[in-house]
């Protein structure tokens, strides 16, 4: 009877201190200031964008067919480097599967990234509140790949395959990028439908730096596509401390 009593009395303070728990997570979510949390969520990218000069990293493209998500159609894996005066380039170091794939393919995505990243056009590509519009949404704190995350609607001003519709996962103390989701806002060409996207962001160096991205859409030619890229063995530049004050929002007010 004693151990049934003392059982009993655990389980009622942990059903308490699970109601405490909850009640204050969402005291703090009632207490979140919307604006406050889009303006986090700006500075957090400038932050970002004005203190790398420059980095590397290995990315390795899967391209599946249909149900399949365990062979590959094509593979390839490139060495890229972001210089932020000139952009994106490309070195491919190896590459295996179907050389149509490849070059209508993987060729065309490298080419959209790098000209997506060109000075004077990656801006509008930033995940902000000048190319779109943000709304957070209900419900708190959200526990995602270990960190406490709100959660924020994300809609473009423009439409472009590289702009989504969907959401984006941000860390609750930070305001950095976590996971985003959603639809291109518009397919990348004629022969494509929707095209479903997925990144997942980690902190490389106090940065949040993509680590996995997917892709998944239909096309006339080859029915449903998925590719994959997974992101590895980033190494970062910064940029000098006087060019990251002297580029910041609050240097040029």
């Amino acid at each position: 009877m004693t151990n049934s009593r003392r059982l009993s009395a655990a389980r009622t303070v942990a059903a308490l201190a699970s109601l405490v728990l909850f009640a204050s997570v969402a005291a703090s979510a009632q207490q979140l200031d919307p604006g406050a949390v889009i303006r986090g969520i700006d500075a957090a990218v400038l932050a970002r964008v004005n203190s790398i000069a420059g980095y590397t990293v290995t990315e390795h493209y899967a391209v599946y067919r249909g149900a399949d998500l365990t062979h590959d159609v094509a593979d390839m894996v490139v060495k890229t480097t972001y210089r932020k005066e000139s952009g994106k380039s490309y070195s491919v170091v190896s590459e295996s599967g179907s050389a149509l794939i490849r070059k209508f393919g993987l060729d065309t995505i490298l080419e959209n990234e790098r000209q997506i990243n060109l000075p004077g056009n990656v801006e509008h590509s930033w995940i902000t509140s000048a190319n779109y519009a943000m709304t957070l949404k209900p419900g708190g704190i959200q526990h995602l790949y270990g960190r406490d995350c709100l959660v924020v609607s994300i809609t473009p001003k423009a439409k472009a395959p590289n702009l989504i519709v969907g959401t984006i996962w941000v860390d609750a103390k930070d305001y950095t990028i976590v996971r985003l989701e959603g639809i291109a806002s518009r397919a990348p060409s004629i022969f494509a439908g929707a095209t479903h996207m997925m990144r997942q962001y980690a902190s490389v160096d106090g940065f949040s730096m993509a680590t996995h991205a997917r892709a998944e859409s239909t096309t006339f030619l080859y029915g449903k596509i998925v590719v994959t890229i997974d992101y590895s063995d980033y190494t970062i530049q910064l940029r000098a401390p006087d060019a990251v004050r002297a580029a910041s929002p609050a240097a040029s007010q």
